[in-house]
């Protein structure tokens, strides 16, 4: 079992930048390839970035892609999502997504285990 606790959401005007990060429980965090999803109101949840075990690979959705960087910790069971340069359109609520032994940039439902979500708000 892996729980995953996200947090650094908050309010930030256009233009800024947020670093979120999501820490997971348990001993084999290096096995997990690791992933940011987000779900605006009235919207279908949109992959964000995904990263493999070892960081080796990172992924990002398109709308994203330049502005917001994946990284991983594994001495610290950590995953970030460092966002520059936000739009109002990034707000949504954010979730880190843990899957085992995936391998290539998993679809949502490959994932087996999902934090809380972090709000993030992005002013005009």
């Amino acid at each position: 079992q892996v729980q995953l606790v996200e947090s650094g959401g908050g309010l930030v005007q256009a233009g800024g930048s947020l670093r979120l990060s999501c820490a997971a429980s348990g001993h084999t965090f290096s096995r997990y390839t690791m992933g940011w999803f987000r779900q605006a109101p009235g919207k279908e949840r949109e992959f964000v970035a995904a990263i493999s075990w070892n960081g080796g690979n990172t992924y990002y959705a398109d709308s994203v892609k330049g502005r917001f960087t994946i990284s991983r910790d594994n001495a610290k069971n950590t995953v970030y999502l460092q966002m520059n340069s936000l739009k109002p359109e990034d707000t949504a609520v954010y979730s880190c997504a843990a899957g085992a032994f995936l391998v290539g940039n998993p679809r949502a439902n490959e994932y087996h285990y999902w934090g809380q979500g972090t709000q993030v708000t992005v002013s005009s």
